[in-house]
């Protein structure tokens, strides 16, 4: 596509395609007029909403790459023009930069654009692009407009009867400079010409639009190092190893945008500077090279752009910043990472992330400032209220402020709070189309943001509002998980004749931390009922189903059922709900006016007894398959002694299960710490033997502990 080919469509059903090369023609014809020095005409897909470029003139169609077939929705002008059927100006960087900022990346040049759509009053047939020199007035003439305007009309008419008269447009040639003259004489014209060129102490280039070398003296193949039959055709940095950097190329493009004359310098190896000062026209590029003398005996280490400061942020930051963000959970951990990333990249010294909520500003989190009044008074404040972050939140579009009077002057109510910075950037997170928050970076000093600022700053505010919605999603979540857990467990243990009681519970810290474990303590008349189970899985619906298996268990226990029964009727239960999940459960019926436990038992774990003594039991009971199997499975119970002092550890396979670790000595390292703290006060035991579980990094099941201790008689 580089080399001057077309992407237009070929002709079809066998009709003769348009004669003449309309789309070009129109499109140097529209040029000529108001002396543009660039442009495409897109054409739009008949089955698809989409733009396809037909012909580009001007400059090489690699230019526009990213841009050869965009989608109507797309941010871009040409887009924009044809879904508003309307003329769409861009009038320099700093307003390229605002409305359109990924293209202000890719083409950081002081250029201005106009988009006009190609439409007639029912259809659109596709739109049309130009561009001037950055030397082009800020603001579009009307002229230039009715020129524009007409253009556009006559060619949307002109498609309109070939589309009526089923004639298909032929591939068009893109419009660039005449081919590469091999020759010097040639090139330059008379072979006196050559002569005189050839003697001059400073190398001489001539480049086409493509960057390819059409002539080179004698002095130039000398600085370069490479001989000009090597230099001739190809492109300069694909010649020359040393000048094989973005950032050369970086200047033999700004030259042709901008029609403006640029330099750089570089370090020809080992040791020797060049300078390059390139002269851009219409058809190509004039280099003249010469030696740096001042920048060599400075012994400079790297190569720099005469004119260009370093980079606000490279590409490997980028990269590096945009993997870190991708690793993210929380909201918390997006303000981290920006705060101890991103500001510091970027010259900023403090940082706010707003979001908003029922119509309100949310302070998300901040860093570096000294008093957290000054950023904290904005929560809850409504949207419309006239401050900059949400004012930016509101519209989408970035703010700037390069010193404390230039926003004080705008929004007078920050007077009565001033914070110590002296610079702003507001930036708008945007993700999947709609502002999700804003961020905003705060300067120690007044601060001048230059239009490559401004373009990298709102393009990195792009990867933050992905990070961020991506947060903002899983901790509301895990608000819901742990609010859904919250209403299925029991938020007090009751306060039972003659039994002590204490629980724990912790989610697993993958997934959505929400699980099926539960546990309930039941009062009846004289007794008391304890339940604990765990229901396959770790999601909504194995705690949906967790919450029917514990009600169903308490309404059994309510009408009396002995434990073996209340096991066959949840058993039963969970078949007839058709949930495909199996569950573990342990029910017992507690007696401790008899000094006695009665217990039944589903596939679960065993429970542990902790004689007054110290002694250390597992109780390894009689027992039926996991509930959910079988519905004919029996369930045996069996009694246990429980005198006072003793002590019941109920739990779920989460508090002695792990990876690399055997279940049987899990146990056995469970009963040993009974042994030994057995006698804390039971909310010390009950913390003591989650411990282990609570400081995992990646629990990946969730655990349950209910402990149960019969008390002396009084």
């Amino acid at each position: 596509m580089s080399e001057g080919q077309s992407s237009a469509r070929t002709p079809a059903g066998g009709r003769a395609p348009v004669g003449r090369p309309l789309l070009s023609l129109t499109l140097a014809s529209m040029m000529d007029e108001v002396h543009a020095h660039s442009g495409a005409v897109y054409l739009l897909s008949p089955d698809h909403p989409v733009l396809e470029m037909a012909v580009m003139a001007g400059l090489p169609r690699a230019f526009a790459a990213p841009w050869e077939r965009v989608g109507l929705s797309a941010p871009i002008p040409v887009s924009d023009a044809v879904r508003e059927r309307r003329l769409v100006w861009v009038g320099g960087e700093e307003e390229m930069a605002r409305h359109y900022p990924r293209i202000a990346v890719a083409l950081p040049y002081p250029f201005s654009l106009a988009a006009l759509p190609v439409a007639t009053g029912t259809r659109a047939y596709g739109a049309v692009f130009v561009t001037w020199p950055g030397t082009h007035p800020r603001e579009l003439s009307d002229w230039e407009r009715d020129h524009l305007t007409a253009a556009c009309d006559r060619l949307a008419v002109r498609l309109e009867r070939a589309a009526e008269q089923s004639l298909p447009l032929a591939p068009e040639p893109d419009l660039l400079a005449a081919p590469l003259v091999g020759g010097m004489a040639g090139t330059l014209g008379t072979v006196e010409a050559a002569r005189m060129v050839s003697r001059l102490p400073y190398g001489l280039c001539s480049l086409d639009l493509h960057g390819r070398v059409g002539f080179a003296n004698a002095a130039a193949a000398e600085l370069l190092d490479v001989p000009a039959n090597r230099l001739l055709g190809a492109r300069m940095w694909a010649s020359v190893p040393w000048l094989n950097d973005p950032v050369y190329e970086d200047r033999y493009r700004a030259a042709l945008f901008s029609q403006q004359v640029t330099s750089f310098v570089a370090l020809r190896p080992p040791d020797e500077w060049l300078s390059f000062r390139l002269y851009p026209s219409t058809t190509g590029l004039s280099v003249r090279i010469s030696r740096a003398r001042a920048v060599t005996e400075m012994n400079r280490a790297a190569p720099r752009s005469g004119q260009e400061q370093p980079r606000l942020v490279t590409i490997t930051q980028v990269l590096s910043l945009a993997g870190a963000l991708t690793e993210t959970v929380g909201v918390k951990d997006v303000v981290r990472l920006v705060a101890a990333e991103i500001v510091p990249a970027v010259g900023g010294r403090g940082l706010v992330i707003l979001g908003s909520r029922a119509g309100r500003l949310r302070v998300l989190g901040h860093q570096g400032y000294a008093d957290a009044r000054v950023v904290e008074r904005f929560d809850g404040m409504p949207l419309s209220e006239p401050t900059p972050g949400s004012q930016v939140l509101r519209s989408g579009v970035p703010a700037f402020f390069e010193s404390r009077e230039e926003i004080e002057r705008l929004y007078p109510a920050l007077l009565a709070n001033p914070s110590e910075f002296a610079a702003w950037a507001y930036l708008p997170l945007i993700a999947s189309g709609r502002p999700v928050g804003t961020c905003v970076l705060s300067y120690a000093a007044p601060h001048h943001f230059t239009t490559e600022e401004r373009a990298v700053l709102t393009n990195l505010a792009g990867l933050i509002a992905q990070a961020l919605e991506r947060a903002m999603l899983y901790d509301a979540k895990h608000r819901l998980a742990h609010g859904l857990q919250e209403a299925l467990l029991p938020h007090t243990l009751p306060s039972l004749a003659g039994i002590e009681a204490a629980a724990r519970y912790l989610p697993a810290t993958q997934g959505m931390e929400i699980g099926g474990d539960f546990y309930d303590l039941v009062p009846t008349q004289g007794m008391a009922a304890a339940v604990i189970g765990d229901v396959q899985g770790h999601n909504v619906t194995a705690a949906g189903l967790m919450g029917q298996v514990r009600t169903a268990v308490r309404a059994y226990t309510t009408v009396g059922q002995a434990p073996e029964e209340v096991m066959r009727s949840t058993n039963r239960l969970l078949l007839e709900l058709g949930a495909d999940l199996f569950a573990s459960c342990l029910y017992l019926r507690l007696d401790p006016a008899h000094g006695r436990a009665v217990m039944s038992r589903a596939g679960h774990p065993p429970p542990l007894l902790r004689r007054p003594d110290g002694r250390v039991r597992v109780l390894d009971l009689a027992g039926g398959p996991l509930l959910g199997i079988d519905g004919s499975a029996a369930y045996p119970s069996t009694e246990v002694d429980l005198s006072p002092g003793s002590l019941l550890v109920l739990y779920t396979d989460g508090l002695v299960e792990s990876p690399g670790t055997d279940f049987e000595d899990s146990v056995a390292d469970l009963c040993r710490r009974l042994t030994d703290l057995g006698d804390l006060p039971l909310d010390d035991l009950a913390d003591a033997l989650v411990r282990h579980g609570a400081d995992a990094e990646n629990r990946l099941d969730d655990i349950a502990l209910l402990l149960l201790r019969a008390l002396p008689d009084d």
